[in-house]
């Protein structure tokens, strides 16, 4: 794997590590349990998710090599859901439940550079990858 792929995959993890602690509720609600969970299952995912990309990683879209397998064989883009999952997680167990709606940008940002990857992809693979597309989900 190439040392930017690797950093980008671990990156969210030790500030994950630092966000937990520090905003350790005195009193836990179930927003804090549901966003803990929310926040682990997305963080876990994205990371796998990552680790299963490996050197197809790029922050530019060149499609390189059509990645198929693991989270990729359901979901064509799982770094971007999981991120968002990860993120509204955080935001939930930091008690911030007021921020969520910022993640509404977001998500329209990732579904526009999903978009982009997607053409990226086509011209590039063409009817594997148009098989591939219709056989998983975003």
């Amino acid at each position: 794997m190439k040392p930017d792929a690797r950093f980008v995959m671990i990156a969210p993890i030790p500030a994950v590590l630092i966000l937990v602690p520090v905003g350790l509720p005195a009193t836990w609600r179930s927003s804090h349990v549901i966003g803990l969970a929310l926040l682990v299952v997305g963080l876990g995912l994205l990371t796998l998710a990552r680790w299963q990309l490996g050197d197809a990683f790029s922050i530019e879209p060149k499609a390189t090599t059509l990645v198929t397998r693991g989270l990729y064989a359901r979901i064509r883009n799982p770094v971007y859901v999981f991120g968002i999952v990860m993120l509204a997680g955080l935001l939930l167990y930091l008690n911030l439940p007021w921020l969520l709606p910022l993640l509404f940008p977001v998500v329209i940002f990732q579904v526009v550079r999903a978009r982009r990857e997607a053409r990226v992809l086509e011209e590039r693979f063409g009817d594997a990858y148009r098989d591939y597309r219709a056989r998983t989900w975003f």
